[in-house]
């Protein structure tokens, strides 16, 4: 049986040095934070633990984690380590209330990334006009545009050549329609 060759290298051992590139390093710590959430999560499921969880992001943005809540964790931590009341939930209670908790972390998660995203391109947009005039869309430096920005702006002028073609059918179709009447 021939094997056809490997079409990707896989996955690959990363060198643990810090990241000089702040966008990298922005990527990297939001894929990486979801991964350390899911381990967090397994952990207190798996083992019945609780954990408090927190970090700061390369642009200073705080992040945490709390299982059964933060709170509680940290009033267990500062007050002599007392442990919390049992709590006779039912496990399949607790199972979906865990499930719904981690389901509401993916969404903040997505959510803050989209944020940061967008702040992002904000910051980077206000430096590309800053100290000038802003551009209007259709006056864009292409030889400066990513594939993707490129793709967009074609996207916007094809949008507008369209309803610009619309207008000017609509304004035709009146006009012959008003010579029509007045024959």
């Amino acid at each position: 049986m021939a094997s056809s060759g490997k079409k990707t290298r896989g996955r690959q051992k990363i060198d643990m040095k810090i990241i000089e590139n702040e966008n990298e390093k922005l990527v990297t710590f939001s894929k990486r934070r979801s991964g350390v959430y899911k381990k967090i999560s397994e952990l207190t499921i798996l083992c019945g633990t609780d954990i408090l969880f927190i970090c700061f992001s390369p642009a200073g943005k705080p992040f945490s984690f709390g299982h059964p809540s933060i709170e509680s964790v940290a009033n267990r931590l500062f007050n002599n380590n007392t442990p919390p009341p049992t709590d006779n939930t039912h496990p399949l209670v607790e199972a979906q209330q865990k499930e719904k908790i981690n389901e509401i972390i993916h969404y903040y998660n997505e959510a803050s990334r989209q944020s940061d995203a967008a702040k992002e391109k904000e910051k980077l947009l206000a430096q590309q006009t800053s100290g000038r005039e802003p551009n209007l869309w259709w006056e864009a430096d292409i030889e400066k545009l990513s594939l993707r920005e490129l793709e967009e702006l074609d996207s916007r002028y094809t949008e507008h050549i369209n309803r610009l073609y619309d207008t000017i059918s609509k304004k035709v179709a009146a006009t012959t329609d008003a010579n029509e009447d007045r024959l």
